[in-house]
């Protein structure tokens, strides 16, 4: 049998071309670029602005002057003592000074602490108060020799509110602040509306109001008159008025929040007058200024992901500003359905004019 013959061809057999480009891309994957982040919103500092108002109301006032200015979400705090000690070592020992107050309240012991602070580089403290100045901002007007008020200014009562561990919660299961106030006033309408009979109004209360609760209140109340009692001191040597005048501010007004003008000044017992016009207007100006610094700048990068920039607190003399700046990332997680903070570098931060040269750096407080 015959073995059939093979052609075999000088060539080899064409082979399909391979496709290089996705031999490529499976060597080198694509990478993945994250989501363009938007610029970062942060609000102005106005240190030139500013400076050059407070050279003007030195120049009216003829003395050194002094700022302490809270924003909204800003409060009286001790990190507060050790920036004023910043701008009083610039300043120096003074034989008067003003201290410009702007604020909503905070700790009444960082206002001890600051009118201590004040009175170790001053004898004469004249406090200038063109808009609100409550609570703790109060105590600190409080270590004053002389209080001058604007149209617009108002102090508060200084009575303290606690939510305590075992407070009672409300409809969002946060913490209840119970005031020594509220207590006293449930307590006697009790006693004028029961009968003398009828169950202790302890006993009722207990149920709702843990007694530590309101052992706690009565406590941080009896703190609130010794604190004021203590920064009056500095300047009023009448124990008795100053005695008064600590009662009133702690238990004479039916709401923490009640604008005590000019005139309830003067009626309680304080050394207060009306601040002169043109100086009304400077620290007006200069608290327009500090609103612009203390705008919150957010900038969204989605939906679930944000920055946030915010000036609380600023404390400024001749020559140099000191202030807290919020500067963080907030991002939101879905499966716990809460917002956590990234990247924070939030930081007190300092302006300084040394000579010629403004030199800028981070104030390191603690």
């Amino acid at each position: 049998m015959l073995t059939p013959l093979v052609r075999v061809s000088a060539r080899p057999p064409r082979l399909p071309t391979p496709d290089l480009s996705l031999a490529m891309k499976i060597a080198n994957p694509p990478t993945t670029r994250p989501p363009k982040r938007s610029r970062i919103k942060r609000p102005p500092v106005l240190f030139n602005r500013t400076q050059r108002v407070i050279q003007r109301l030195e120049t009216d006032l003829r003395c050194a002057f002094v700022s302490y200015w809270n924003s909204n979400n800003g409060s009286v705090c001790q990190n507060d003592v050790v920036g004023i000690y910043g701008v009083l070592r610039k300043l120096g020992p003074q034989a008067r000074m003003i201290l410009f107050i702007k604020s909503d309240g905070g700790s009444g012991q960082a206002s001890l602490m600051m009118v201590n602070l004040l009175r170790q580089f001053t004898r004469r403290l004249i406090a200038v108060v063109p808009l609100e100045c409550q609570s703790a901002a109060t105590m600190l007007a409080l270590g004053a020799d002389e209080i001058q008020m604007g149209p617009l200014a108002h102090l508060s009562a200084v009575d303290t509110s606690l939510a305590h561990q075992l407070s009672p919660l409300d409809r969002d299961n946060e913490r209840v602040s119970v005031s020594q106030d509220e207590l006293m006033r449930l307590i006697r309408l009790w006693q004028n509306e029961v009968k003398r009979d009828s169950v202790n109004p302890y006993q009722a209360i207990f149920p709702y109001i843990h007694p530590l609760v309101i052992g706690a209140v009565h406590r941080v109340s009896s703190l609130s008159v010794k604190l004021c009692m203590e920064i009056l001191s500095y300047h009023l040597k009448d124990r008795k008025k100053a005695a008064a005048i600590s009662q009133n501010l702690n238990s004479s007004y039916p709401s923490h929040s009640y604008p005590i003008t000019l005139r309830e000044a003067q009626r309680i017992g304080l050394k207060v007058r009306p601040l002169a016009p043109r100086i009304n207007e400077l620290l007006l100006e200069l608290n327009e200024l500090y609103s612009e610094m203390g705008q919150r700048a957010v900038t969204d990068f989605d939906a679930f992901n944000n920055h946030d920039s915010q000036i609380y607190n600023i404390l400024e003399g001749r020559g140099v500003q000191i202030f807290y700046q919020s500067d963080r990332d907030w991002h939101y997680r879905k499966e716990e359905r809460r917002w956590v903070t990234l990247n924070d570098h939030s930081t007190w931060r300092k302006i300084e004019r040394v000579g010629t040269r403004t030199v800028r750096s981070v104030y390191h407080i603690s």
